[in-house]
């Protein structure tokens, strides 16, 4: 059995956990449960987390290993794609991953990974579109609006 730690840390968007397996971060959200592992991946992942709040740090650089099909994938690598204070629509995502906007929108709602995979930059094409992390779409808005990106959706 892999070696699994979990480390809480506190935000502006509620605790958030980060989960790391065999050296890569593999789940984060916003969880029940309250970890108190350290590591030195898990250390970074909060200072990288940290400095994103303070808006000190556009991108993230830590080794990440979502789990899902292929496609879900493709989604994924597409999320990490858009840069800081920007967002794509389900639409945009579909055309780059090769499906639909629907099916972005699962693979959005189904990412292991969130803040560090920023599916809160996809939104749909006449508005904000849905969140299923933390406190939803008031999260979302938080987390595009602290980068920037929040117009007038």
């Amino acid at each position: 059995m892999p070696a699994r730690r979990i480390r809480s840390v506190a935000t502006p968007v509620g605790r958030f956990q980060i989960v790391e397996e065999d050296g890569a971060i593999v789940a984060s959200g916003w969880r029940g449960s309250v970890g108190a592992d350290r590591s030195p991946l898990l250390d970074e992942a909060a200072r990288q987390l940290d400095a994103y709040f303070a808006r000190t740090r556009r991108d993230f650089e830590l080794p990440l290993r979502p789990s899902g099909t292929p496609f879900e994938r493709a989604v994924w690598e597409g999320m990490c794609a858009i840069p800081y204070g920007e967002t794509r629509t389900y639409a945009d995502l579909a055309r780059v991953a090769g499906g639909v906007a629907r099916a972005v929108g699962q693979a959005c709602g189904s990412n292991p990974i969130p803040i560090f995979i920023p599916c809160h930059r996809v939104t749909g094409s006449h508005g904000l579109g849905g969140f299923s992390g933390g406190e939803g779409r008031m999260t979302k808005r938080r987390l595009l609006g602290l980068e920037g990106a929040l117009l007038d959706l």
